[in-house]
């Protein structure tokens, strides 16, 4: 899509912190960090949402959690844990309506979020 900063990321166009990048997925560090390691990982394909791409795409979800996984591992918070959120919609903070799972970690998460 023209006007999605993420497919605009994706395509080299937008500059990111890009840690990852393949035919399938890129992962980047998110601007406004809310932990000492907060990364997006994104499908290279655009669907608004997790639900989307789950109905377009059942495997490329499941490829997204494992490397969510394993840049957990590459960051150092595997073992210390981590959160994996994805926001779907305005209500629940969706802001760029390309897929994205935020990786989070690094420092003790609470829980209820928000």
């Amino acid at each position: 899509m023209s006007d999605c900063l993420f497919c605009a990321i994706v395509a080299g166009d937008v500059p990111a912190d890009v840690i990852h990048r393949d035919d399938d997925a890129v992962a980047f560090r998110d601007i406004d960090p809310k932990a000492p390691v907060h990364i997006l990982v994104i499908p290279a394909a655009h669907h608004a949402t997790a639900a989307e791409l789950a109905a377009a795409d059942p495997a490329a979800t499941g490829r997204l959690l494992a490397l969510a996984g394993s840049i957990a591992e590459s960051e150092g918070v595997a073992d210390s844990g981590y959160r994996i959120v994805t926001n779907t919609g305005p209500g629940a903070g969706q802001s760029v309506h390309h897929v994205h799972f935020h990786l989070l970690g690094g420092r003790d998460l609470s829980w209820p979020p928000g």
